[in-house]
């Protein structure tokens, strides 16, 4: 592609008139840049700078991206830990009895086998689920005063 002749954000950029100073010339196609609008559709607009005292991290950019997937790295332990509670979480939401079982059955084959064979980092402090007890639970939950 020749000097001059790329684009930006769909706008054919100009080659720089002789006569006149670069500093003139980009601060024209920056102000016309910002008059089309061009810059308010930037991710990151109108929200803070990162801040810049922080130490250097190389990863920077694999985290920024995790971060906007919704992507969370846990150690094993911990990351069953947070399944667990969410587990617990869809139980309370469940609308039948066969779906808090098959939540829990799901969550107890995960459990058992980390039981069985404990994954790396902290200690997992997970037991599996009784689910008749939580059946019975749920069940009152749904129903306190126990009328059928």
């Amino acid at each position: 592609m020749p000097e001059g002749s790329g684009t930006y954000a769909g706008h054919m950029t100009e080659r720089k008139p002789p006569g006149v100073s670069f500093e003139s010339f980009v601060d024209k196609q920056i102000r016309e840049a910002a008059e089309r609008g061009d810059f308010s559709r930037l991710a990151g607009f109108g929200k803070p700078l990162p801040d810049e005292a922080a130490p250097y991290d190389e990863l920077w950019w694999v985290k920024q991206k995790m971060h906007r997937e919704g992507m969370a790295v846990l150690p094993p332990a911990l990351q069953l830990r947070k399944e667990a509670e969410d587990a617990a979480e869809a139980v309370a939401a469940a609308v039948s009895e066969s779906q808090v079982r098959r939540i829990l059955g799901e969550i107890n084959t995960k459990i058992a086998e980390a039981l069985r064979r404990p994954p790396a980092g902290p200690p997992l402090h997970l037991t599996p689920f009784d689910v008749e007890a939580e059946l019975t639970r749920w069940r009152e939950a749904r129903d306190p005063k126990g009328a059928r």
